[in-house]
């Protein structure tokens, strides 16, 4: 077995090693793709309004698998995991989306607020004092600004904060500006007992924080960027929705990124089918939570039988738009429920990651049809060089944001890590495994030799 200080040393240089090209590659094509094809066949004419609105889409979309991804990390930190210490860096990643997704709510709220709002605000006159004033620009412009700029700040708090003791533990991996910085982050940290005491009582602050402001915030956004769309429609329980969509689609994501990490930073043996199973279990949950809201929502509104409340949901359930709601069904829901039923799926890389994917498409599919039937003036879907254009251009920037933020701090967290990789080699002592009950077979935890493989 490798000493626990020679260990922490080797993982500390796999978490430093990414480059992520195919990232970096991938999402500068996308990148550039959208950015050609939004300012010159989106901005201009009729299709203006669609790349816009589809705009609003993506920008609902990827900020919520950022902020769901960055909240997967704090709930860990909240609940004691020690299951997740060798992937949850590749859930942090996301938080480099944050800047970005800043820029993009000033720009919806500014150049394309006449392409998403301008039919809200033409209905204005007809709504009492205080709902206009809570619809004005203004006022929601103002809001949103502060507090969705304040849930990213306090996530990349969150995030940076959990990144120090690791980037102290890679000084000695890097060189040239990528140590000097490294260098001046951890400037203050302090590595003795007490030193690390207070460190941990900070994240152990700031963890929850974030759950907190993250439930709140999000549940904004629906109600803002999702109820507002049709102002005359209101449900209570649609910012939780939309909250527990993107703390699902944080899950999903991150047995994507995992998927593609553990390769290319050559830890592959160090996730075992016990951190799959883990993993797979809380999209599983999750895909069936975001099931039951959907129903407790919809059957309240076909019980009641309101005019102003069926509308909203007549609108996507019948006509041009059925064909989208049965794919957010069955992406979202019924494929991966019935994928991930068992145990096995969950353990096999391959049936997680396939799953995950089809869950995100789902994810992607549903928050378009929260919004697109509100705002188009089309009779359906449509699809054009508006509608790739926006999604190419966030789909890149993701990619390229994610990729610089691999090349630039440790994608994984030897203090973490250590403690899942000692807790699962840990199973393979008979005078420690003997007092545990395990669905898993001792096997499919890691063990001294998996370590030694990729580490020795």
């Amino acid at each position: 077995m490798i000493p626990d200080r020679d260990l922490r040393e080797r993982i500390a240089v796999h978490a430093v090693s990414g480059r992520y090209q195919a990232f970096l590659g991938l999402g500068g094509g996308l990148a550039i793709l959208g950015l050609v094809l939004f300012f010159f066949r989106g901005l201009s004419g009729a299709a203006a309004d669609r790349a816009w609105q589809m705009f609003m889409v993506n920008w609902l979309f990827w900020t919520s698998l950022a902020a769901g991804s960055v909240a997967f990390s704090a709930v860990q930190k909240v609940t004691n995991a020690n299951w997740s210490g060798v992937m949850v860096r590749f859930a942090e990643a996301a938080v480099s989306f944050f800047p970005l997704s800043f820029v993009g709510l000033i720009l919806i709220f500014t150049v394309g607020y006449p392409h998403i709002y301008g039919h809200m605000q033409s209905q204005m006159p007809g709504f009492s004092p205080g709902k206009q004033f809570w619809l004005s620009h203004g006022f929601m412009f103002g809001r949103l600004l502060v507090t969705v700029g304040g849930m990213f700040w306090l996530g990349w708090k969150f995030v940076h904060a959990n990144m120090v003791p690791d980037m102290a533990a890679a000084i000695p991996a890097v060189s040239g500006s990528r140590r000097q910085a490294y260098e001046r982050r951890t400037a203050n940290y302090d590595p003795s007992d007490l030193g690390q005491a207070w460190h941990d009582f900070r994240l152990r602050h700031l963890a929850p924080s974030y759950c907190v402001v993250f439930g709140a915030v999000m549940t904004l956004v629906g109600f803002d960027m999702v109820m507002a769309l049709q102002p005359h429609w209101y449900s209570t329980l649609l910012g939780g929705f939309v909250t527990m969509g993107a703390f699902l689609g944080g899950h999903t994501l991150l047995a994507l990124t995992m998927a593609y990490g553990k390769d290319h930073l050559g830890i592959a043996d160090l996730v075992s089918p016990k951190q799959r199973h883990d993993l797979g279990k809380l999209c599983f949950g999750f895909t069936v939570f975001w099931a039951y809201l959907m129903w407790a929502q919809y059957l309240v509104i076909w019980y009641g039988n309101i005019p102003e409340e069926t509308g909203f949901v007549f609108a996507r359930l019948w006509g041009p738009w059925l064909p989208i709601g049965r794919w957010v069904f069955l992406g979202l829901f019924l494929i991966p429920f019935i994928g991930l039923l068992g145990a096995a799926p969950k353990k096999n890389p391959i049936s997680l990651g396939f799953f995950a994917l089809v869950s995100l498409c789902g994810l992607w599919l549903e928050r378009y049809l929260l919004v697109m039937p509100s705002v188009t003036g089309a009779p359906g879907p449509e699809l054009g060089l508006p509608e790739v254009g926006s999604t190419a251009l966030f789909a890149g920037f993701f990619l390229l944001s994610y990729a610089l933020f691999a090349r630039s701090f440790p994608m994984i967290s030897p203090r973490l890590a250590m403690i899942t990789l000692h807790r699962e080699t840990a199973h393979h002592h008979h005078e420690v495994a003997d007092i545990y009950d395990h669905e898993e077979a001792t096997a499919e935890f890691l063990s001294d030799a998996d370590v030694e493989k990729d580490l020795g």
